[in-house]
């Protein structure tokens, strides 16, 4: 899909989106139109339409002071401090722990749900119907949107979200995953507020989803499966050459999450396509979702081809406190190609708006997960440039893969 027609498809999606929720305004306007055009060449039929249309003008000027009466009622800011994490104990994951980014954002982590699914097979339950917004975020999204959209590319493709957490087995398996079908908008106009203040502009009263929605009745931080937003599945992975380069993204200025910043090889969100094999035949365990998610990505954004790609590892897990606490799997991904021939590959045309380039680097993987066992922070196991220019998947994933790596040896 060239530069041109994602244009065009994101700025369909976002008026889409917004005409549906707005459709009598929509209505008014084409009664407008309608009034104009039906003009009879007949003096009776000259009178009528124009009380039609003049109908018409009154209740499209109506609507339209009601619209901007409502869109000016909110006022939104950005909350630019650290996520306040000491106000939000985490939920009862093992070993679970923050992992504070400076300038890039929070994670909760977890080393045992880590180790859980270097071995455990996870089965996948998809729910028939799609996720809808609740009513209080459905509400908003009008306002919500348009903000977000701003001087960026949002396309409301369809995604997978997840409905509970892979935790590892108290007997013998561990529980199913519950996935659902939504849009990107959906997780837009819900995970994404958690980056907001909201304020009504008559009453001064504030909304802000970090405790309305992230909190449970204990005032943890609930578990997936107790959340009401659209939890998008993230998927990255780390691609290492046959000559031990790692391949980064240098992410373009219209990347709506990490702009200008190194990320993963592959990275993106789980889409319903990733739930089937290539035959149509349902996918039954999480695994093997989130590698074929994580391998897509990666394809779409190196130009590799499924037949560059050895082997994909999941490695980890994370959940991004920035952005609604959503899901975050982690991959290792063996390539069949050296760092002269990716070095040639060009992301594919509908990633070009996106991608900057590719970016090798030399990565001592078992180096970074013996420094981080010994107790090194992040912040000095990694390379100099990938810790200041890598986005935070980037870092999670490295952490994720270093941390595997380390315990094979």
């Amino acid at each position: 899909m060239g530069k041109l027609t994602r244009r065009a498809r994101a700025k369909a999606d976002y008026l889409g989106f917004i005409g549906a929720r707005e459709w009598p305004l929509a209505a008014s306007g084409l009664g407008v139109a309608l009034g104009v055009v039906t003009i009879l060449p007949s003096a009776v039929g000259v009178g009528l339409s124009v009380v039609a249309l003049a109908l018409g003008m009154a209740t499209f000027t109506r609507d339209l002071r009601l619209l901007r009466r409502r869109w000016a009622g909110f006022e939104f800011t950005t909350i630019a401090a650290p996520f306040p994490t000491a106000d939000l104990p985490p939920p009862a994951y093992p070993d679970a722990a923050y992992l504070a980014v400076p300038a890039r954002g929070t994670a909760l982590v977890s080393a045992a749900i880590d180790r859980a699914l270097w071995q455990e097979r996870h089965t996948v339950d998809v729910a028939e119907e799609p996720y809808r917004l609740p009513p209080s975020l459905k509400a908003t999204a009008p306002h919500v949107l348009p903000l977000r959209a701003r001087g960026r590319l949002l396309f409301n493709g369809p995604i997978v979200g997840m409905r509970g957490d892979p935790l590892p087995a108290a007997g013998a398996r561990p529980a199913p995953i519950r996935l659902h079908r939504a849009r990107f908008f959906d997780a837009v106009c819900s995970n994404e507020l958690a980056a907001l203040r909201i304020t009504r502009t008559d009453t001064g009263e504030e909304y802000d989803l970090r405790k309305a929605e992230l909190t449970d009745t204990a005032g943890a931080l609930r578990e997936l499966s107790g959340s009401t937003l659209a939890d998008l599945v993230g998927v990255s992975t780390v691609a290492f050459t046959t000559d031990g380069k790692l391949v980064t993204v240098r992410q373009s200025p219209l990347n709506s999450v990490s702009g200008l910043l190194l990320a993963p090889s592959g990275s993106g969100s789980l889409e319903p396509r990733d739930l089937r094999t290539p035959d149509g035949s349902p996918r039954r365990f999480l695994h093997t979702a989130v590698r074929a998610g994580m391998e897509r990505e990666l394809c779409e954004e190196s130009g590799l081809t499924p037949g560059d790609v050895r082997e994909t590892k999941l490695v980890g897990f994370a959940r991004w406190m920035e952005r609604g606490a959503k899901p975050e799997f982690f991959g290792l991904t063996e390539l069949a190609v050296d760092s002269t021939e990716v070095a040639r590959r060009r992301p594919v045309s509908g990633e070009r708006l996106y991608s900057a380039g590719l970016a090798l680097f030399d990565v001592d993987l078992s180096a970074i997960g013996a420094a981080l066992a010994g107790g090194v922070p992040l912040s000095e196991a990694l390379p100099q440039r990938l810790w200041e220019d890598g986005s935070l998947p980037l870092l999670l994933a490295l952490r994720a893969a270093a941390a595997w790596q380390a315990a094979r040896v």
